[in-house]
């Protein structure tokens, strides 16, 4: 369906939402969102409605717009102001990253992985969590923590939480491969997936597991993946030693 978004400058192009995508439907709004913004068709400091009047407008739930806006909002192109509402700040470049896990990069660059299993539990989703896996909050996930080597060195700090339904893993099966062919070889391939950069210090403790100074930059990494049918795979939130590590972005100017 489409449907007409307004910001306090005027009126834009209709929104497309397709409900027979697997793409979920947060991402679609957010998506064509950020198109807007970075084509100059909502300008700097224009107001987006309030989740209430856009849900309608789009046919979609307020909770699924309100997580479209959080998106754009944590990626730096939104911001909520109290009083004003949404307000566009500026647009981004977006840079894509491929679609692959740690262990399938290491391997290829013929980096010899090794993976310590620090944690493997079943835990109650945390809110963040569940949201991400689009799950109700406190349905229990399997918990993985992982240190990852490179060489010998340890590279990256790695949690992630996967649906029960999905994969239970074993201990075995985390050291010997990767994750993402874990799940390629129990039938849940990876095609979607929001992904999240960013860096922070790190802390006595992740600085003591990663061979580190206290302090020392560390890349952060959230990410949310789903199968060509829009199930949730896995959530991850990974941290990488900032000296050892780097993102390639391959980028194009149209």
């Amino acid at each position: 369906m489409s449907s007409d978004l307004s910001a306090s400058r005027g009126q834009v192009r209709p929104v497309e939402v397709d409900r027979s995508s697997p793409v979920p439907l947060y991402f679609q709004v957010a998506t064509r969102l950020q198109e807007l913004i970075e084509q100059g068709e909502i300008g700097v400091g224009a107001r987006i409605e309030n989740e209430v009047d856009l849900a309608e407008r789009l046919g979609v739930s307020r909770p699924t717009t309100r997580r479209a806006i959080q998106y754009l909002v944590e990626r730096g192109m939104l911001v909520r102001k109290r009083g004003v509402g949404t307000q566009v700040v500026h647009p981004k470049v977006r840079r894509p990253v491929e679609l692959s896990s740690l262990y399938d990069d290491l391997v290829a660059g013929d980096r010899a992985p090794r993976t310590e299993v620090l944690e493997l539990k079943v835990v109650p989703a945390p809110d963040e969590v569940a949201a991400a896996l689009e799950i109700p909050a406190g349905t229990e996930v399997t918990w993985i923590e992982r240190l990852r080597y490179a060489g010998g060195e340890p590279l990256a700090l790695m949690h992630n939480a996967i649906p029960l339904t999905v994969l239970t893993p074993t201990r075995e099966d985390l050291a010997e491969r990767g994750l993402y062919e874990l799940l390629r070889r129990a039938g849940h391939v990876p095609r979607i997936a929001t992904q999240i950069i960013g860096a922070r210090s790190a802390s006595a403790v992740e600085a003591r597991t990663l061979e580190e100074k206290r302090g020392a930059s560390l890349l952060t990494m959230t990410r949310t993946a789903w199968d060509a049918s829009g199930r949730a795979l896995e959530y991850g939130s990974h941290l990488y030693r900032a000296s050892r590590y780097s993102f390639e972005l391959n980028l194009s100017a149209h």
